[in-house]
């Protein structure tokens, strides 16, 4: 007999000290079991306007019967975004893009859908995984032997993408599935968080307290380091749905300069 599984989460995002406009955006709607980060292509026209198009689009995905549909639902609503923002691109002659990941949840089973460099890890019995696999130039180079993994986040190209919604005719979306069990930790993350945090720092926050504690630690880090840019962070809990029947989530104050979401399905538009 299978486990029935209770999904909750946290948000949060900051727009830096350096930055004068956040182009992040997230979707956090854990009763729909679909959560996403966007981080629109600094340098470009409307990048904060290319992330949130691609929240709001997904915002509006309807519940689907399988997993497959879900997924499906996702890539064609994603794919009708990228073409919308081209067109948008065409008109003021230069590109309109945006980064995404999206998390994808039915029952036990969920999925990965991601194109840039955002990122989704898993922390599963105290070890953190990264899920997906950034497209950047940097990434590159490092899978060709180019330069070594400790020298990628400080490397002059480390922030150009190879894939994002809006730059290419065709969208191109790696995927990933899982099964998910009580206990995950799922994190979809901008690059503005590991950027300045390491994998093992994120590893030790995201195994501490509840998800909007969580949140807002992997926020303070960013922030205590310098924040050069926007950062972004969802975190997403798995559980036993029996041992949730009667708890009540709690809200943790907001702080000034933060945008801030639990379990609530609201999308940072």
């Amino acid at each position: 007999m299978s486990t029935e599984l209770a999904w909750t989460s946290s948000a949060c995002s900051h727009i830096g000290k350096v930055r004068k406009i956040n182009e992040d955006a997230y979707l956090d709607k854990p009763h729909a079991g679909l959560w996403a980060v966007a981080d629109g292509m600094g340098g470009h026209a409307a990048g904060d306007q290319a992330s949130r198009s691609i929240v709001a689009a997904l915002g509006g995905v309807s519940p689907a019967p399988a997993l497959g549909v879900f997924v499906d639902r996702v890539c064609d609503c994603l794919q009708r975004v990228n073409q919308e923002l081209i067109a948008m691109g065409a008109e003021k002659h230069r590109i309109t893009g945006s980064t995404v990941v999206a998390l994808l949840a039915l029952g036990p089973g969920c999925a990965i859908l991601w194109a840039g460099d955002s990122r989704a890890y898993l922390l599963r019995d105290g070890a953190l995984k990264q899920l997906s696999a950034d497209h950047s130039q940097i990434e590159l180079y490092v899978k060709l032997g180019l330069i070594a993994r400790d020298q990628a986040a400080n490397h002059p190209l480390s922030n150009i993408v190879t894939r994002a919604v809006g730059t290419h005719e065709a969208l191109d979306l790696d995927r990933d599935t899982i099964e998910a069990r009580p206990g995950d930790r799922f994190l979809l993350c901008s690059d503005g968080l590991y950027r300045h945090v390491t994998h093992d720092e994120i590893a030790s926050l995201l195994s501490r307290g509840s998800a909007s504690s969580a949140a807002q630690s992997l926020v303070d880090l960013t922030l205590d380091r310098g924040a050069l840019d926007n950062v972004t962070v969802v975190l997403i809990d798995v559980a036993d749905a029996r041992h949730l029947e009667d708890s009540t989530p709690h809200l943790d104050d907001t702080q000034p300069g933060l945008s801030m979401s639990e379990g609530s399905g609201k999308a940072s538009l």
